[in-house]
């Protein structure tokens, strides 16, 4: 049962008997206030961070410059009247929704809360760029809000920052969006547009009434108990005792800028495999794209027994319609894989029991889970992620309108996402088919990446068609290409001599030559 909250639109103070999902002092009270523009009359609600948010203003607050969970997004607008209107709309659908009004406060208060203002305007802010310059007006404009330098304030809402330039060159007016992730996940981004079409489409009345986040918050915060949530976590992981870091991958505070990426697409026949396979044991794709992954993990750590985050969509306990509600549900939580020993098949329903049995965790602390195992602070217990997503087969790796009413004057140009780990694959799954994605340190080689799952993938499938109860640990990861330069030209090492001389009579003509 989700407690109402307790302050009355006409509030002239906040007393801390109205606040029903945190626990603050009137002193903390106040100091909150004093933050909010037009006081007291313009909070709606006080409660604290869920789980997810919690790490990723741990982040914002370690980043030395910049800001990895900001997230930009680039679009193109035939007139400046219509850039204006899609504002317009947007601000309908912020007016809507609590989270798209929340800002976050910390500073003089015991624990981080969000604030959900009544109002909170969006502005547009428009920048001029030199026409003449080396760069086009698009890139111009990137760079000076490239989320590697650039910051927003979190205590000012809607944490949405909309940024205009006229780009005379191409005949069009760019915006450049940046969206905090402490209020957006991915599906909270495809609500935000469905909705805006209705809207600029005179469809309002269609739209289902909005559901605060705030129902959210208090599911996480007062479901299963932080002792269910240890005492799960403890059986997982209390003996490991090192993390788990692909090609010695340990830092995930680091640069993002040193990132790479890539894309690459399953093949049909090997989307229609996944389908059958799954399908066929009665689980889910998902299932085997994480023990594919986790035997990525195994051969790029020499190791049988890996652990890994992987992304939760977090609207599984999250109560009713809760697919409807806009807000950050996702969660990253370690899966542990011990592979030794295990047949194909038993591999994947054992992965797919684990995943299943994580689910029902998927409101717990990163920081309590980490906690639970052997891994000795400040090392972290993994260093790779695997972000397993359902995608409209439009949306991923191409440009597309945002609106089908508006193809002629409103079109995305880039999206961008970022995490803080240094070694990620994000698997979306697209109805049929299925597209990777990797982001990894450049030292290590995005391509790369894709190719390993893109043939972990193709092994699983084989071993599961050919071989069942065989080994899930012989399976190979490496592409023909890569195996070929690692075993043939890199051993490559023939040298010329003279056979007819013995090595000592070398060995003398070399000390005499020196």
């Amino acid at each position: 049962v989700v407690p109402p909250n307790l302050i009355p639109a006409d509030a002239a103070e906040i007393r801390p008997e109205m606040l029903t999902l945190v626990t603050l002092s009137q002193q903390e009270i106040d100091t909150i206030v004093a933050q909010v523009p037009g006081g007291a009359a313009n909070v709606q609600d006080i409660y604290p961070l869920a789980p997810l948010q919690e790490g990723i203003l741990f982040h914002h607050l370690m980043a030395q410059e910049g800001d990895p969970y900001l997230l930009p997004s680039l679009y193109s607008f035939a007139s400046r009247e219509a850039v204006e209107r899609f504002v317009q709309t947007v601000q309908v659908v912020i007016n809507r929704h609590d989270i798209l009004r929340t800002a976050v406060l910390w500073e003089g208060l015991a624990q981080p809360v969000q604030v959900v203002l009544r109002q909170a305007t969006l502005a547009l802010e428009e920048l001029h760029f030199d026409a003449d310059a080396q760069a086009d007006v698009a890139t111009q404009l990137q760079a000076q809000l490239d989320p590697q330098q650039h910051r927003i304030a979190l205590n000012r809402a809607p944490l949405l920052r909309l940024h205009l330039a006229h780009d005379k060159a191409h005949g069009r007016w760019l915006l450049h969006i940046l969206a905090h992730h402490l209020v957006t996940d991915h599906t909270t981004t495809d609500l935000l547009i469905q909705e805006a079409e209705l809207i600029e489409q005179g469809r309002q009345a269609e739209l289902a009434a909005p559901m605060p986040f705030r129902n959210f918050v208090a599911q996480a915060r007062l479901g299963t108990s932080a002792a269910q949530h240890e005492a799960f976590f403890r059986e997982m992981l209390a003996d490991v005792t090192e993390p788990t870091a692909p090609f010695g991958l340990l830092d995930v505070r680091g640069d993002t800028a040193e990132l790479d990426e890539a894309r690459l697409a399953l093949s049909p026949a090997q989307a229609r495999a996944v389908r059958e396979q799954t399908r066929r044991l009665g689980i889910g794709a998902a299932s085997l794209m994480h023990l594919a992954w986790g035997l990525v993990l195994a051969r790029s750590t020499g190791r049988q027994d890996v652990v890994f985050g992987t992304l939760l969509l977090g609207r599984m306990q999250a109560g009713a319609d809760a697919d409807r509600v806009m807000g950050v549900f996702i969660n990253t939580l370690p899966l542990r894989l011990q592979l030794a020993g295990l047949g194909v098949e038993q591999a994947l329903r054992q992965t797919h029991q684990l995943l299943a049995r994580l689910l029902a965790h998927e409101h717990a602390p990163l920081s309590l889970a980490q906690r639970c195992s052997g891994v000795e602070a400040p090392a972290p217990l993994f260093s790779a992620l695997l972000n397993y997503r359902h995608s409209a087969s439009a949306a991923v790796g191409m440009d597309t309108p945002v609106a089908p009413a508006d193809a002629d004057r409103i079109q995305q140009l880039s999206v961008h996402e970022r995490t803080n780990y240094p070694f990620v694959l994000s698997v979306d799954d697209l109805g049929e088919g299925f597209m990777l994605t990797a982001q990894v340190q450049k030292t290590v080689g995005a391509e790369r990446v894709c190719a390993f799952m893109h043939q972990a993938v193709q092994a699983l499938l084989d071993g599961l068609a050919q071989a069942p109860q065989g080994l899930v640990s012989d399976l190979d990861v490496l592409p023909a290409d890569e195996r070929e330069q690692l075993l043939r030209q890199w051993n490559d090492t023939a040298y010329p001599y003279p056979a007819t001389q013995g090595i000592a009579a070398l060995f003398e003509a070399q000390a005499q030559a020196h």
